[in-house]
């Protein structure tokens, strides 16, 4: 028998990493994996604004991990709380019993939610949270008697994760057509929102644009308002490549769902914990949707985590307006993790106490100046910004699109800054203890990349 050495935990955490693993056998999610495996990025540690890479190089992170780290990395309250947790309770059953730690959550969260958004349904990731929502709004007409409600619509270049349900009303073909025989039926989708020639290098919302949301009354026309349960869309559409609603277009959708009786859910996966200088879009936009989806910051990254906050109305008709026994059959393994809920419990506590949100709203001028800089680069096309969050839009080369945006990346990161590609675009959301200086790094990085590429 072949004994084989294998790195002990404390080596694989070790940076730089003194016996690195084979690559092999991991099946990397959302990568090229042959390309990825001759040329690996691997990281081995983190600490507030930075990473570490395997040769000991520290990188800069201006996507903070990926939109979720909103905090700054290893924060030691968050890691503290965690590890208590796995000492005191490391797992407790969901159904049909509780902790206290996910009752505490539950009622941070709410508390911190905009509107009558006062309940709150763990999961573990964003794609089951959106994938909750759309059950929890069929269940929600069904328990009304409204059972012709079935339909959902999404936008186009949405994003709400990889559930079946998830790439269903997403907008992205890409994302769906090795799937799309099995994808949900009944489900439409109207306009979104980028128009490059009337809102090029906008300066956070641009003016023009609200009227695109009346693509959705073409639906609710071609479909009727009364077969639709549910409209969702990303207040700021953010793997998508960053696209900002137009002033007056969130309001417009809420306006049209009203008038027909249709729920509005909110993804705000990435908008969510501080990311535009608010709590949630909701607050930043002051448009009350029905549900909201989150994760991400909820626990700063540091463990799985996903939730749907719904309106009181839609939580006392589902559960209130039941026959006894279980109202709701859906639900997670995972739901309300202890250590989840520890995590996302000292992550509220450090956003408070830090005052990490108006921060955020803080340096969001600076940061916009910042971005905006580069304007007038090689091959820009566009840039956009809200909160802490911006975008580079790149031209893309002839008959390869995204194949510019994808070497920025990758040289980016080899001279010392992660950024983030999805197609043309480079997507930026650094964390929210971000520092000039710190901006004008990830700046003059980017800039001279973006000059050099082809």
């Amino acid at each position: 028998m072949t004994t084989t050495t294998r790195p002990s935990l404390g080596a694989l955490l070790h940076a730089p990493l003194e016996s690195p693993p084979a690559l092999e056998s991991l099946w990397m999610p959302f990568t090229n994996n042959r390309a990825f495996k001759k040329a690996p990025r691997i990281l081995v540690s983190a600490k507030d604004m930075h990473y570490t890479d395997a040769d000991g190089r520290p990188v800069l992170d201006a996507v903070a991990g990926l939109w979720c780290v909103n905090a700054g990395h290893c924060r030691a309250p968050i890691a503290e709380a965690i590890a208590k947790a796995a000492r005191t309770l490391d797992y407790a059953p969901p159904f049909q019993m509780g902790h206290s730690l996910s009752f505490a959550l539950a009622e941070r969260v709410a508390a911190m939610a905009p509107g009558d958004l006062d309940h709150v349904f763990f999961t573990n990731s964003g794609s089951e949270a959106v994938d909750t929502a759309l059950k929890i709004a069929l269940a929600y007409h069904q328990a009304r008697g409204d059972t012709k409600r079935i339909r959902f619509v999404g936008r186009l270049r949405g994003y709400h994760g990889v559930g079946f349900g998830g790439i269903t009303v997403g907008g992205i073909p890409g994302n769906a057509k090795q799937f799309a025989a099995q994808l949900l039926p009944h489900v439409d989708h109207f306009a979104h929102t980028h128009d490059l020639a009337r809102n090029a290098f906008s300066k956070g919302q641009p003016t023009h644009g609200a009227e695109l949301a009346d693509d959705l009354e073409r639906v609710i026309r071609e479909r009727g308002g009364d077969t639709i349960a549910a409209v969702i869309v990303e207040p700021v559409a953010g793997s998508t490549g960053v696209l900002i609603p137009p002033v007056g277009y969130l309001d417009r959708i809420r306006a049209i769902c009203d008038a027909h009786g249709i729920l509005l859910i909110f993804d705000e996966v990435i908008t969510g914990f501080g990311r535009t200088g608010a709590s949630f879009g909701a607050t930043r936009f002051n448009v009350l949707p029905d549900m909201i989806t989150a994760a991400k910051g909820i626990t700063n990254g540091a463990v799985p985590m996903g939730a749907v906050l719904a309106r009181h109305a839609i939580y006392d008709t589902v559960v209130n307006g039941a026959p006894a026994g279980i109202e709701l059959f859906h639900g997670y393994t995972y739901s309300g993790h202890p250590l989840a809920a520890a995590a996302g419990l000292a992550t509220l506590d450090l956003y408070e106490t830090e005052g990490l949100f108006e921060r955020c709203a803080s340096v969001a001028p600076l940061w916009e100046s910042a971005v905006h800089s580069l304007r007038g680069r090689r091959n820009v096309i566009d840039v956009r910004n809200l909160g802490l969050i911006g975008a580079v839009e790149v031209e893309p080369r002839e008959g390869k699109p995204g194949a510019r945006a994808y070497e920025i990346f990758v040289e980016c990161f080899r001279r010392g800054v992660l950024v983030r590609q999805t197609g043309d675009i480079i997507a930026l959301s650094p964390p929210l203890i971000i520092e000039e200086g710190h901006m004008q790094e990830i700046m003059d990085v980017l800039g001279a990349v973006i000059d050099a590429v082809e």
